[in-house]
Formats: C-alpha cells, structure tokens, sequence
C-alpha cells in the first residue's frame, strides 16, 4: 500500500470520506463559494457611499491598526458613515473612520476618530493623488474586512451625485424591483 517515498495511498484515498473537502494545491480561483467566505468577513459596509457617489476603481488596502483597534474590528465596531482618504506627503490615510473603543481595554485604549495610515503601493498612492488633485475626485472607503485574520480596507474613486442623478437611481432601482417581482408573479402562476 506504500507508493514510493510519500504517506500510504489508503490515507491520500478521500472518496472514503465524503463529508471532508481536499483543497491541495488549488488556485483561488478554484475555490468554492463557500471556502472564499470563509476567507473574508465583511466587518463595515459603508452602503451610503453607494448612494451619495458614482464609484469606481476599487482597490483593497491594508490599515496600520493598533491591538486595540484590531480586537474593535473583529467584533464589528467601526462606523465608514463621514469616513473619506486622502493622499498626503506620498502616503496614504483613512480620515473620520470610527473604531470604537474595545470594551475590555485598558487605559491605552485607542483614539476612536484618528488618522490611519493605509497601506499601498507607491504607484497605487501617486495614481490616486494625482486623479484627486486634478479630476477632483474623492477616496471613499466602502469596506472594511477581515481578509486571512488581517484587517482590510476597500477604497474607491468616488464623484458626488447630484440630486437628480439621486433620484434617477432610485428610480432605477424601483424599476429593477418591479421587473424582478413580475417575473416572480409569472413564474408562480
């Protein structure tokens, strides 16, 4: 039952164990639904964001955290309602982004409103400071996550809506309702 070098093939064998999943050497993209939720947990969604500006170019980013800030994080205590980046001096930050404070730290809990320190690349940084510098575009974090037991943060390019486009995508999104649930009434009889 020995092939060569390697474990005995009885224990390589998982079509006797069909409750396990074997995920050797697969590529994310491989990977189930499933198993890509379990990677991330989405902490914070900042779905105003959605509704106040046309988004677009999202990029994940790390967040310089301290131990506190990371324990109010995993428990989902952060608030991206007034939260906005900025690029300043080659280095990237979260502003107004709320991290409440942890409930069992001591007296060096952290700040709940101060400046984070995003982590990008140097391109990634010059790309965004330069399209906010002179197309006036905003950098408004959507998310907050945890992706492999690490803190993330999604930032997109961000252009205010006016409040006719406000309404067109309600509007939209009523439409989208309405055709959905005829389709729905159809199906059913």
């Amino acid at each position: 039952m020995v092939s060569g070098n390697g474990p005995p093939s009885h224990l390589l064998d998982v079509s006797r164990f069909p409750d396990v999943q074997v995920n050797i050497g697969c590529s994310p993209a491989e990977l189930t639904m499933a198993d890509q939720e379990k990677q991330f947990k989405i902490v914070a969604d900042n779905r105003q964001a959605r509704h106040n500006y046309f988004l677009s170019d999202f990029m994940e980013a790390g967040l310089v955290l301290t131990g506190t800030e990371v324990k109010s994080a995993r428990t989902g205590r952060i608030q991206l309602l007034d939260a906005y980046a900025e690029v300043e001096k080659g280095e990237a930050w979260l502003i107004n982004a709320h991290f409440s404070p942890y409930s069992h730290g001591n007296r060096s809990n952290h700040e709940e409103k101060r400046k984070r320190k995003l982590l990008l690349h140097k391109n990634q940084i010059a790309k965004l400071g330069g399209l906010t510098r002179e197309r006036g575009f905003t950098l408004v974090p959507t998310k907050v996550y945890l992706k492999d037991g690490l803190v993330k943060c999604e930032i997109a390019l961000a252009k205010g809506k006016q409040h006719h486009d406000k309404r067109e995508s309600i509007k939209k999104r009523d439409q989208e309702s309405e055709a959905k649930a005829a389709v729905a009434r159809s199906k059913r009889g």
